[in-house]
């Protein structure tokens, strides 16, 4: 299976990007589970229950071993939970634990989770994807050879060119039965192919079995001809955005970043480079969820070129006299539908009279200027985290500066800290609704950074390999249910 980076780390207590949560995924538990409309089920805990505001009993599933054989325990969860608060990690993680004062053990099977303060968040924060549990006393260097109780095990990884798994057979979750004459999939060799040419060339050759989201879609409109390969599209919960460094002396005035919106064509380049297999995003939750502001509620920035010049002029910027008011650099990864969709906003934007530089880097260089705060505009997506309003404490509060969150633009408002606070301590849907929408409202407004559009998820694979469905969030889970004849 071809990916287009290698994961940063993957350990989940650390590991905060794509293809670290996704593969990460495949080899951890996590206490809750996501279904299809992001309401969280029971996993390892088979069952929680809140007998106060600031106290969380979680019980877990009997039987679950760990790869090496130890059992899955209690004291387990405590230690994952403790790690990630009491500084033995450096990590964007924590942020989502600020509100847990300590974790300890009531027996075997029980954990029980003491709070500063309520905080609706923390069972999204323990669900797939964000949350692994690892065997107590797993250090720092764990993400070298993590140790989970996933459906699959950890074999190597090699940095930069390969990441390899195998099938837990004392897996405690039954995956659906195969046909008659299929096998399950045993071994899966994650292969980092950088360059999207080069992916749809392996799996043309059938020197690769599947890619998810990896190759443009340009690509996936020709590799549906071949005869060896199939496409699976569905709808996806990821959302692609734009974050602009709000400390930045270019940047920091709000109609700057509005004139920006404005002169995007967000449509054209869906239209493009997503062939129309994306929805444009008004805000970072996905179509549908419940804490979702409704496109009336929110502040629109249709394509208006002229806005945008009137809103530079505003803010101080008037044309020089080569029609340039702006110059401003963005940093991308090396992926190649990311590079072609700021190619094409390189040109829209110049219109406006701004021009933009951009600045390509392989995935971990650009992550790290990413969180260090190294960059004036930075496009990315976010993938699972955003299918809970937690995100926006994550992106937008003040608390959640890297590297104890994702506010890597440094954006302040202290309204937006009330709110969310407001937000996590109340148990009832109807007012965290609200204090989320309020949120969106403000954030539609000051532009910390612009949603972009959901792109659907686009699963290419070999006919050899069956039984593959896309999951909403772009995770691998299809990998433990998929078979091969």
């Amino acid at each position: 299976m071809i990916i287009e980076s290698s994961p940063n780390n993957l350990d989940l207590r650390v590991g905060a990007d794509a293809q670290s949560e996704r593969v990460g995924g495949l080899i951890f538990d996590a206490l809750v589970k996501k279904d299809e409309h992001y309401e969280l089920q029971p996993w390892l805990a088979t069952s929680w229950e809140q007998p106060d505001p600031l106290t969380w009993v979680f019980h877990l599933r009997n039987g679950v071993r760990f790869h090496d054989g130890r059992p899955v325990e209690a004291e387990d969860v405590a230690y994952t939970i403790r790690s990630l608060i009491d500084g033995s990690l450096v990590t964007a993680k924590g942020g989502g634990f600020a509100a847990v004062d300590r974790a300890e053990t009531k027996d075997r099977l029980t954990v029980v989770v003491h709070m500063k303060r309520p905080d609706a968040g923390l069972l999204f924060n323990v669900s797939d994807g964000l949350f692994g549990v690892v065997p107590r006393g797993s250090g720092r260097e764990f993400g070298l050879h993590p140790v989970g109780s996933g459906p699959f095990r950890f074999v190597s990884a090699v940095q930069d060119k390969e990441v390899i798994v195998e099938r837990n057979k004392d897996y405690w979750a039954a995956a659906p039965a195969v046909p008659t004459g299929a096998r399950r999939i045993e071994r899966v060799r994650f292969e980092v192919v950088p360059d999207a040419i080069t992916s749809a060339l392996e799996l043309k050759k059938g020197s690769a079995d599947l890619a998810s989201n990896v190759v443009t879609l340009d690509m996936v409109h020709t590799l549906e001809g071949a005869a060896n390969l199939m496409v699976e599209s569905g709808a996806g919960s990821p959302v692609v955005y734009v974050t602009f460094n709000v400390t930045d002396p270019l940047l920091k005035d709000k109609r700057v970043r509005q004139a920006i919106a404005c002169a995007m064509d967000r449509q054209t380049i869906v239209d493009a480079i997503w062939r129309g297999q994306a929805r444009l995003a008004n805000t970072l939750l996905p179509v549908g969820h419940w804490a979702a502001a409704t496109d009336a509620e929110l502040a629109h920035y249709p394509h208006d070129v002229a806005r945008a010049q009137q809103l530079l002029e505003e803010a101080g910027f008037p044309a020089d006299k080569d029609g340039v008011r702006l110059r401003l650099t963005m940093k991308t990864s090396t992926d190649e539908t990311t590079r072609l969709m700021v190619t094409v906003l390189q040109q829209q934007l110049r219109a406006a009279g701004i021009r933009l530089e951009i600045r390509s880097a392989e995935f971990g260089t650009f992550y790290a200027d990413v969180a260090r705060g190294a960059f004036q505009m930075y496009a990315l997506r976010w993938i699972g985290s955003n299918e809970d309003p937690d995100i926006f404490r994550y992106a937008y509060a003040s608390t959640s500066f890297p590297p104890k969150g994702g506010n890597r633009g440094r954006y302040r408002n202290p309204r937006v800290d009330e709110l969310l606070t407001e937000a996590a301590a109340s148990s009832d849907r109807a007012i965290r609704k609200a204090k989320y929408v309020e949120v969106q409202k403000i954030l539609a407004e000051e532009l910390p950074g612009i949603p972009l559009w959901y792109p659907n998820n686009e699963v290419i694979h070999t006919r050899r390999v069956e039984g593959v469905v896309p999951r909403g969030a772009g995770t691998f889970d299809f990998l433990r249910e998929a078979w091969v004849r």
